[in-house]
């Protein structure tokens, strides 16, 4: 599926980027190349961004440089999420080196997830220079790490309670002591984090290490990694489309038209993530709709595939005059920076999160696995710009948080009027000046990512 490219767009240096099959692993990598490229004035650097072929025909029509060009390999299918894991690790690589074998001009770099270990293999057997691109923060990256570096010296993978506790991570004061559930104790959780620490073995045998973060948002773990790593790292950015931050958002009907929120004021924003391989159970969905219901609150819920069912449950037309319950949204990140939006409810994964700082919105912190957690973590603890909906960060996905509980919660967190409110939106707004000034020319997301194209060109050359 491949193409070369005219002679006329044709590089000198070729740079072929592999993202993990998954949408919130393929954006940060689009996101990525189209930041690349918008800086690579002199068109130095041909991309060729490589997805399965059911990947491509999701994103194949988005628009994208006039430089960057798409490649296939075959799909990756399996019947549950460890298995398709399990199938990216072990049949993808054969794949992907084929695909390389074909391209011209011959590639010349290579940017992969880092899930995606065995691209520093492909490129060790090739002799070209690989760089590992981190979905994650640097602070989970961190605590990965070290538990891999600790399961290499035990042996072991998991306590007699099937959990993990991460007591010590050496000049992180702020994440000392945090219980940080790296599985659950069920089979399926052991087995994915067996699999994730597969690829930090690798770490330290590629060339480069890119992070989608901002510095100024994890400096204490950036700053130990370099430490400890011996390769260069680059925090290159949030990765996420705040570039395209041009029209109102609005939300999509069935027939077709839209419907605006611009007259509104301050409302709680949700998108739920039921259907994907991490979600909240039904009965969950269900108590947060019933909590919505009798707060009074106004809201924007992105319910996706569940959006029906919960409107019925939330209430009678005269409630949606004041609330929009939708199937899907245009453009997360355009909707969390409209002024209207005075919180956001949030799974806490990666993307989101930094969709929210940079927006400058409060969060309601409700993670659901893994690196969630941290992230929870970090919004509320270390930069407080959040809270909690489960204050025991310890309860598991199984435990129910009841909607008196929630109701109270949502009505406090967007009481305006108090102090508590408005201190957590006074430290929104700065963290989210800081990550700005970050991502403008001479800012540290800036500045990294043209160190990274200038390092990478000069080691092609």
């Amino acid at each position: 599926m491949e193409a070369a490219p005219s002679s006329s767009t044709c590089a000198c240096s070729h740079l072929v980027t592999m993202p993990y099959p998954a949408r919130g692993y393929i954006n940060p990598m689009m996101n990525f190349c189209k930041m690349l490229l918008s800086n690579d004035n002199t068109r130095l650097i041909l991309v060729t961004f490589v997805v399965t072929e059911e990947w491509l025909g999701f994103i194949g029509s988005d628009p994208k440089p006039d430089i960057m060009r798409f490649a296939t390999i075959p799909n990756v299918v399996a019947s549950d999420h460890p298995g398709f894991l399990e199938a990216v690790m072990a049949k993808m690589e054969a794949s992907f080196e084929e695909l390389l074998n074909r391209l011209q001009p011959p590639p010349t770099a290579i940017v992969s997830d880092t899930f995606l270990y065995w691209a520093v293999v492909v490129g060790s057997r090739r002799n070209i220079p690989v760089a590992l691109f981190s979905t994650m923060s640097a602070s989970i990256f961190f605590v990965l790490h070290h538990h891999h570096l600790l399961v290499n010296l035990s042996g072991n993978y998991f306590n007699q309670n099937g959990g993990e506790r991460v007591d010590y991570i050496p000049e992180i004061s702020s994440m000392r002591v945090v219980d940080f559930p790296l599985n659950d104790g069920s089979c399926r959780s052991k087995q994915l984090l067996k699999t994730c620490l597969k690829g930090f073995a690798w770490v330290s045998k590629a060339q480069y290490l890119l992070f989608t973060s901002i510095y100024e948002l994890e400096p204490h773990a950036i700053d130990v990694l370099k430490a400890e790593l011996s390769l260069p790292i680059y925090t290159i950015g949030p990765a996420i489309p705040y570039f395209s931050l041009q029209n109102n958002p609005t939300f999509s009907t069935t027939n077709g038209t839209s419907d605006s929120y611009m007259e509104w004021l301050q409302v709680l924003f949700f998108t739920s993530h039921k259907g994907s391989h991490f979600s909240v159970s039904r009965a969950q969905m269900d108590e947060i709709a019933f909590a919505l219901r009798e707060s009074g609150i106004q809201f924007l819920w992105v319910g996706r595939s569940e959006a029906s069912r919960l409107k019925e449950i939330c209430g009678n037309q005269h409630y949606y005059k004041r609330s929009i319950l939708r199937r899907r949204c245009d453009q997360q990140l355009r909707v969390l920076s409209h002024p209207s939006i005075g919180g956001f409810w949030s799974h806490c994964g990666w993307n989101s999160t930094k969709e929210g700082v940079l927006a400058g919105v409060s969060f309601l912190t409700f993670p659901i696995i893994m690196d969630q957690q941290i992230d929870s973590k970090m919004i509320v603890e270390d930069w407080k710009v959040g809270w909690r909906v489960k204050e025991d960060v310890k309860v598991n996905t199984t435990t129910l948080v009841k909607k008196d509980e929630i109701a109270m919660l949502v009505q406090k967190f967007m009481d305006l009027d108090s102090n508590l409110a408005r201190e957590i939106r006074e430290r929104s707004e700065t963290l989210r000046q800081i990550c700005s000034r970050a991502i403008t020319n001479g800012g540290s997301a800036v500045t990294d990512l043209n160190a990274f194209v200038k390092d990478l060109v000069q080691t092609i050359h």
